[in-house]
Parts: C-alpha cells; sequence; structure tokens
C-alpha cells in the first residue's frame, strides 16, 4: 500500500519556517491589536502589492463585505459575480442585502467571462466581484476596461491569488479594491483567520479603516454606518510580515509542480485549465473529469487525498432557492460537476508528486475518463 499523499500539510510547510520568533515579539511587546505589527504588515503587503494602502481585517470574508460597503454598495444594489467560486463573494454580497447577479465563466480558465460580463453590465449593476480562482488572475484588464465605460468599480477577489502577476502588475491592484484571505492554506497564510483590502485611493482606504472598527471617525464616536469588529490581531500580523518575502519562492515550487503535472497529463483524457506563468500561482490544481466520484475514490485507493473546489455553484445553493439565472450557467455547472483539486502545495516533494502522477495515469490506462 502506497503511503497517502495529503491533499495540504500545514504541519509540512509550518515546519519549513519559524513561528516562535513573531510570536514571542508579540508577546514581548504586551501589544495585541492594532499595533506596530499590523502596522508593519500593512505597508510591506501593499508594498509587494504595488499600492499605496493596506487594510487589514479579521477575514477574507470581512474583507469582500467591507470591500463593498467601502465603494457604497447597500441593500437592494446588484453585484455581478462568477456563480463557481465557493459562495464566498456571495456570502459577503448577501450580508449587505445586495444581490448578487451571476454571469459565466470562460470555458478554458473558469474564471469570469469578460464576453458575458458585457452583456450584464448592460442592466447597470452597481459594482463586479472578479475571483481570480485556483490563482489563475482573470482576463481582469478586459473586465475593469468594460466596467469602467459603465462608470462601475470592479472587486477583486484574490483570495486564492496572492502574488499573481501580469505585465509587472500584481492581483489586487488592478481593481477599486482587490480583497485578500490570510486562511492557513491560503499562498501566503497566517496560524488563524486574518484577511485584508488593498486600494489605490486613499478616501476608500479611510473609509475601510473606520469600517473595520465600528464605523468610528474618532474613538466611541459612530460616523458610518454598518461598522464592525474586524481587525487582524498582532500575533497574525507579525507571522504574515516574517512569511510574505518567502512567497514568491513558495509561488514558484506551486508553479512547478503544477508544471510538472501539465506536462505528465497533456496525453490523457482530462482536463487542465492552468496558464504555465506568472498570472498562475497554483493556489489549487484543477482537473476535470467526467466521473468525479469514481477518480476520486481510486485516487484515495492509490494513496492519493484530493479534494473538489466547487461543487455547488452558487446559483444553486439550497439556502437561497430564488435563482438569479433561472435559464442556468451551462459552463460553470458543468465544470461544478467535473472538477477535482489535486495536491499542489510548497513541501510536496517529488515522490508525492510521482505518486500522483502515477495515480492519475493509471485511472486512464484502466479506461477511466
Amino acid at each position: 500500500m502506497a503511503p497517502t499523499v495529503q491533499f495540504f500539510s500545514l504541519r509540512t510547510i509550518n515546519s519549513a519556517v519559524d513561528v516562535s520568533t513573531p510570536i514571542k515579539r508579540v508577546l514581548d511587546s504586551s501589544h495585541f491589536i492594532l499595533g506596530k505589527e499590523v502596522e508593519g504588515f500593512e505597508n510591506a503587503f501593499a508594498g509587494y502589492c504595488g499600492v499605496p494602502h493596506c487594510v487589514s481585517v479579521g477575514n477574507g470574508t470581512d474583507a469582500l463585505e467591507l470591500g463593498l460597503r467601502a465603494l457604497g454598495i447597500r441593500t437592494g444594489d446588484t453585484v455581478v459575480a462568477a456563480a463557481n467560486a465557493g459562495f464566498y463573494g456571495s456570502a459577503a454580497i448577501r450580508l449587505i442585502g445586495a444581490i448578487p447577479v451571476y454571469v459565466d465563466v470562460d470555458p478554458v480558465t473558469l474564471t469570469m467571462s469578460p464576453e458575458r460580463l458585457r452583456v450584464a453590465l448592460e442592466a447597470k449593476p452597481k459594482a463586479v466581484i472578479v475571483t481570480h480562482l485556483y490563482g489563475q488572475l482573470a482576463d481582469i484588464e478586459s473586465i475593469i476596461a468594460s466596467a469602467a465605460e459603465e462608470g462601475i468599480p470592479v472587486i477583486e477577489d484574490c483570495a486564492q491569488a496572492h502574488g499573481a502577476m501580469r505585465d509587472g502588475r500584481r492581483a489586487g491592484s488592478f481593481g477599486s479594491v482587490g480583497c485578500f484571505s490570510f486562511y492557513p492554506t491560503k499562498n501566503l497564510g497566517a496560524l488563524g483567520d486574518g484577511g485584508a483590502v488593498i486600494t489605490s485611493d486613499k478616501s476608500t482606504a479611510g473609509r475601510l479603516k473606520q469600517l473595520r472598527q465600528y464605523g468610528w471617525s474618532t474613538k466611541y464616536n459612530v460616523e458610518l454606518p454598518c461598522g464592525r469588529n474586524s481587525r487582524m490581531d498582532e500575533i497574525q500580523a507579525a507571522i504574515l510580515h516574517d512569511r510574505l518575502p518567502l512567497l514568491d519562492k513558495w509561488n514558484a515550487e506551486r508553479r512547478e509542480i503544477a508544471l510538472r503535472y501539465k506536462t505528465a497529463f497533456s496525453g490523457l483524457p482530462i482536463t487542465c485549465t492552468h496558464s504555465s506563468g506568472e498570472d498562475y500561482v497554483a493556489h489549487l490544481f484543477i482537473i476535470r473529469v467526467k466521473h468525479r466520484d469514481s477518480f476520486r475514490e481510486f485516487m484515495k485507493k492509490h494513496g492519493v487525498t484530493t479534494e473538489v473546489h466547487y461543487p455547488i455553484p452558487d446559483h444553486l445553493q439550497s439556502g437561497y432557492t430564488a435563482s438569479q439565472n433561472p435559464a442556468g450557467l451551462p459552463v460553470t455547472e458543468e465544470a461544478c460537476s467535473k472538477v477535482v483539486s489535486l495536491p499542489c502545495y510548497p513541501g510536496l516533494g517529488l515522490e508525492g508528486m510521482e505518486q500522483v502522477i502515477r495515480a492519475v495515469s493509471l485511472y486512464c490506462e484502466n479506461g477511466g475518463v
């Protein structure tokens, strides 16, 4: 029996970095909320992303919600989004009381289709959330160009795309705001929850800082409605600040694993969806297979753990029975029925990669497609 290749290993990731030093630094300071560590990380992450402002928050969902609120999105407004990204953007839209309008995705990248977006923009939505899914930059330039013609802001969901780059610009720096999660499994992960919003607009950054702390203008003076307590703690900021210099190295390792997979699978009857360039940071390596359940069971028997990101499109979630797209989203729905995620993370190692490749190849040789 082959050893099990875990889908992701926090133990492997954390064993390769120093976590005690940043934690001790915070403990020694006796300052745990909105102190020097948060300020230092915000400045460093803004510089890394190529924007002047970063506002850290409690988690990635708060980043999306507060990003929308900072841009003036209110109850009853419509916000365009893709429906294959795990409901995270949809959750933020719903928390505001806004209405999601879903558009289909590109059949190759599985990110938002600029063509379908242009049709949706005719109805004059108030904002667009574009998700850089699986670590792949969407066609963000086309999306922003179309939205700009209508004066509509674009929110980038960068939770899976830390460090992705095109033509020298990083994920999050294209739109009105860029929203990040630092959940432990992310390309840049904390030891708990954390999030951030980046922007080039000073007034937007100012509103974000108020919204993350009750809407205060000064202490106990609530100036903005719908504020909340959403603050990154000093320990998470210290961890992230110390790990940020390693992000490009980790992304390169992820990309190398993805390229090895893509090359090995090129002659097999499965579909890979990924670029091989800097615009893809391999947060997830996705393939599409016709018989997903049997494929996953086969992989499990051969010692490889897989996951599905994501099986149920947002417009078909049972918690919201009134579909926003009664005609359906054919590309989205087909993709959600076929996508499978393979192990792809720093520290996976050559033996782990080769075991994944052997198992996938054997499945196809045995007639699985």
